[in-house]
Parts: structure tokens; C-alpha cells; sequence
């Protein structure tokens, strides 16, 4: 069965970024920006419930269901970064208390960096490759940072380490227009020689005023939970689902995992580098996904590439284990509201919206709406190769697909 698609010109939002409403306090890769889902909520009437987000990231629905005036929302995701941002915007702090201890930090690291002899003291983080992304005066001003960070109160120390994520990747040899990670040219970096320092401070300075500025006022009286790892079946029932989950496996669209490396170093998170093999469609599978609508898609890949057609068959294995865990969790007549790409490979285009329908379908759930709206505003790569050969790019999708499902 095929679902009808209707353009619908509204959810554009063009000319508008993610901060045009509220801007982020960390920058993540292929957000969803709030507005969308802000408008979705609105013109299907949606003012009261429990809001679920089975791959919340940096907490765009989140934002959302604050202008809506959802007050209990739940989140999930499996990388630790963003975790720590989510959590970050939607805890309600004693921003006095955050002032107090940015002006402690801020005299503590400074008079520590005065004698030669304290930086010397500090041990330096060890991992593979740390010489290649960092020189070893950027490694010992970091590791000031965050020797400090580990001695603010634990109810807020977490609100500080969002600022030295970004300085962390920042003041690395990380070129930081790109989402992956590749190396600045060698000429730069004999050239490389960041105010840590400065950096970091600048950062912080700026969270704090977009959290108190954005989100402070409107978490008052909302509780928001951000959990680590995969969505499983909830004993909660929840009236709206409203997410944009990954378009497809991390390693070949958004390397969500690469982007994030440094971060969840900083967060101690010993996996780091496995983050992009354990997000959707990172498991190694033997058949192609049957069955389905999006079978015929897969069998035209595999005439080009089998082991490209079962990469596909993977994402597409844990999308739909991945609907159905959250479709037992939704209430009678709840409706879910999916924001994907379809994404190209081998130069096919793969329906993901009518797969994403088609499953809840499957789960008891009725097909309200799609709509396609042009991708003017989502931080991702402007071109790649669909066939995985050198040098043959072509640019990536321009459009996204919001797909609406209420359950039966």
C-alpha cells in the first residue's frame, strides 16, 4: 500500500534556523528544529498528555512541547552527548548557584595555571590516536578545565561540561565544519595555537544566558526525563509521540558518533568510539529486510552491492523493532508524528516515510497525514556518494517527510 504524500509549503520554515526560536547550547548534528514540531501540535489540537521521544538528541520536541504547554515529557537516546545537552536545557538549576561557581571556577583555574609546576601535576588524558587531534598544550589546559568541573557540586557539574564538550572539539585539529572527523592540513596545524582558555570561558558565558534567557522561565513547573540507552516497552502510556529519528545508519549518513567523540570523552564514556555501531542500523545482519515496502528498494541495492543492501536491511530491522517498542507505549487514539529524509543509496531513493507508516499500520495505527516540506534548515552534508565510490558525489535530499499516525 502506498500513503498519500501532500506538500504542505507551512512547514518550510524557510529563512528559519534552529535559534530563530530557541537556540541550542551545543551544536548537534541534523536537528530537527522546533518549529516544526511546535506547528504539528498545534494544528492537531495537542495541549495536554505525555510526550514521548524515542531519539530525543539535543531535545527539539522538547522545546516544542514547552510552547505547547505539555508539561511531562520522556526522552531516550543512546548517545551520552546528547543526553548531557537535553538534560542540561531541561533541568531546572539554581542559575545563582551556576554564577557562583563559574566565577570560583574561572579564579581556581586561572591562579592554578600561574605556577609552571601545577600544570605539570596534571594527568592527561590517555586514549588512541589523542596526539593526532590534540597538541599537548591544548591537552593540558582541557584537562585544568575539567580537573576543576569535577569539584563543582554534582547537581549542576554536568550544566559545565556542555561548554567544555564544544571547546574540546573546538580547539582540536578536528576541520570543525564537518560532522566526521577529519584532520585540518598540516600547514594549519603548525599554525594551530587556540586560547583554550578564552574559548571555554566564551562558551560557558553564552550557555548561561541562552539558558536563562530561553529556558529557565518556561521549566518551572515541567518535568522532563532524559535516559540513556535504547527505548524498550514502556509501562507509561503516552498521548503523542513526536521524534525524527536517525535517516539511516550512522556511518554512512549522520556520523553522529564521530561528531560526538570528544564530548563523551570529556564525559568519561569508555565507548566513545563505538557510538556510531550501536545507534540504528549499526549490527551486522545476513538477509535482506522482507516483506516490506521497502524490499524492492533493497533488492535493487543488492544487485549493486550485497553487503550495501544488508547494511540497509539493518537500519531498516532496528527501525521497525524500534516502532514497535514504541507503539505498545502509545494510548488509544494517541497520534505519533515522525520527521524523516529519504535517503539515496546506490542511487536509489528509499521510501523510509511509507516504511515508517506502513509499520504502524502494522501496530494497530491509522495513517492521518504525510506531508513533505523542503530542508532548507537541518545541518547536513551538502553532498556524498550514494554508490560509495571516490570522488562520485551528488547532493544529498532537499526534502524531509512528516508522517502522522493515530492509533487505533
Amino acid at each position: 500500500m502506498r500513503y498519500l504524500i501532500a506538500r504542505n509549503e507551512k512547514y518550510d520554515f524557510i529563512g528559519q534556523s534552529y535559534a530563530s526560536q530557541y537556540p541550542n547550547i551545543h551544536k548537534y548534528p541534523a536537528t530537527m528544529i522546533p518549529q516544526i514540531g511546535i506547528e504539528l501540535l498545534k494544528e492537531t489540537k495537542i495541549k495536554k498528555g505525555r510526550l514521548l521521544d524515542p531519539y530525543c538528541g539535543s531535545g527539539s520536541s522538547f522545546t516544542a512541547g514547552l510552547e505547547s504547554g505539555l508539561v511531562e515529557m520522556d526522552g531516550f537516546d543512546i548517545n551520552p552527548l546528547a543526553v548531557l545537552i537535553s538534560r542540561s536545557k531541561f533541568s531546572s538549576y539554581d542559575i545563582e548557584k551556576i554564577d557562583e561557581e563559574k566565577q570560583n571556577l574561572k579564579n581556581n583555574v586561572y591562579d592554578f595555571i600561574k605556577s609552571e609546576n601545577n600544570l605539570n601535576k596534571i594527568l592527561i588524558p590517555q586514549y588512541k590516536n589523542i596526539n593526532y587531534w590534540f597538541s599537548k598544550p591544548v591537552l593540558q589546559n582541557l584537562a585544568v578545565i575539567k580537573f576543576f568541573i569535577d569539584k563543582i557540586d554534582e547537581k549542576i557539574r554536568a550544566f559545565f561540561l556542555v561548554p567544555l564538550s564544544e571547546t574540546t572539539r573546538e580547539c582540536s585539529y578536528t576541520r570543525n565544519n564537518e560532522f566526521k572527523l577529519y584532520r585540518i592540513k598540516s600547514e594549519e596545524v603548525l599554525q594551530f595555537n587556540p586560547d583554550v582558555f578564552g574559548v571555554f570561558f566564551n562558551k560557558l558565558k553564552k550557555v548561561i544566558e541562552i539558558y536563562k534567557t530561553y529556558y529557565l522561565p518556561k521549566i518551572k513547573d515541567i518535568k522532563v526525563s532524559v535516559q540513556y540507552g535504547e527505548f524498550i516497552n514502556s509501562p507509561k502510556k503516552y498521548d503523542v509521540v513526536l521524534t525524527s529519528p536517525p535517516y539511516g545508519d550512522s556511518c554512512t549518513t549522520v556520523a553522529y558518533g564521530q561528531f560526538s567523540i570528544f564530548g563523551n570523552r570529556c564525559l568519561g564514556f569508555e565507548n566513545a568510539r563505538q557510538i556510531d555501531n550501536m545507534l540504528m542500523g549499526g549490527r551486522t545482519v545476513q538477509q535482506i529486510y522482507q516483506n516490506s515496502i521497502i524490499t524492492e528498494y533493497i533488492d535493487e541495492i543488492s544487485l549493486q552491492s550485497q553487503k550495501r543492501a544488508l547494511k540497509v536491511s539493518s537500519y531498516y530491522f532496528d527501525l521497525a523493532k524500534s516502532i514497535k517498542n514504541v507503539a505498545s507505549s502509545v494510548k488509544k487514539r494517541g497520534i505519533v508524528f515522525y520527521i524523516i529524509g529519504n535517503r539515496r543509496v546506490k542511487d536509489i531513493q528509499l521510501p523510509t516515510d511509507q516504511f515508517i507508516a506502513e509499520q504502524f499500520e502494522e501496530n494497530n495505527f491509522n495513517h492521518l497525514f504525510t506531508y513533505e516540506r523542503l530542508l532548507s534548515n537541518k545541518s547536513m552534508p551538502l553532498r556524498n556518494s550514494p554508490s560509495n565510490k571516490m570522488g562520485q558525489t551528488k547532493g544529498t535530499m532537499t526534502k524531509e517527510y512528516i508522517v502522522a499516525m493515530r492509533k487505533k
